[in-house]
């Protein structure tokens, strides 16, 4: 069963056609990473996904039995999609407490991700929740994260979760991204390293000028390492838009 499903997915930003014909599905509790560089257009993909400013021309996105295709943002949350977003855009003037009341839905904390789950998942946060600014960069991608979950997702998707931070922190972003598919979440990766998207995901699409060119599993080391080489001309890290 796919949690996301999309279907020759066509997508116009500024009169430009930005995605063209794509396809994958993320199921529960598992994970996809995509790869690509400069304009290759994730997050115009990404932005589309979440009904946020990019127009699709054709093509269906699907959560379960649900067409999202012409639903605003709002219902693509109601419907189980969160959105932890590059930039993370935690509110200096906002605790650690008011961002996650802010997020929950319906101003409600639901069942599965109470103030008690995330911060027996992110214990750092609890000892800092009455915090407004100051936090770190790792701390403010917790808190990214964790503003997600409040509001119970059956899938996340996150932009480039590990940019600008310390080797210690990208492996407690790991940590918990593991222990997100370990609870039956799904999880859709935009990511530069691919070495750390092959740790994540179960499968990884690279992307170019709008069009998926690779597709393989995350195990197939080599291939990836080769897919990223020929995409991109070099195997570490790739470069993305802001």
């Amino acid at each position: 069963m796919s949690d996301l499903t999309v279907v020759d997915l066509d997508v116009m930003l500024n009169g430009a056609h930005i995605v063209q014909g794509i396809s994958f599905g993320v199921p529960q509790g598992r994970s996809i990473a995509i790869l690509g560089p400069n304009g290759a257009g994730k997050t115009t993909l990404v932005r589309a996904l979440m009904g946020l400013g990019a127009s699709v021309s054709t093509g269906r996105i699907m959560i379960g039995a649900a067409d999202l295709i012409d639903r605003p943002a709002w219902e693509r949350v109601d419907n189980g999609i969160a959105y932890v977003p590059q930039s993370r855009r935690i509110f200096p003037s906002l605790t650690v407490d008011e961002h996650l009341t802010v997020a929950m839905r319906n101003g409600l904390e639901g069942h599965s991700w109470s103030r008690e789950a995330i911060f027996q998942l992110f214990p750092n946060l609890e000892v800092r929740r009455a915090v407004r600014g100051g936090l770190s960069g790792g701390e403010q991608q917790m808190l990214a994260i964790a503003r997600a979950l409040v509001s119970n997702p059956r899938l996340i998707i996150l932009d480039e979760p590990t940019e600008g931070l310390s080797p210690a922190m990208v492996r407690r972003v790991m940590d918990v991204l593991q222990e997100l598919k370990r609870r039956g979440i799904g999880i859709l990766l935009v990511e530069q390293d691919h070495r750390f998207a092959a740790e994540i995901a179960d499968e990884i699409y690279v992307l170019q000028a709008g069009r998926i060119v690779f597709h393989g599993k995350a195990a197939d080391e080599a291939e990836i390492k080769r897919a990223v080489e020929a995409t991109f001309g070099f195997g570490d890290r790739i470069k993305t838009e802001t």
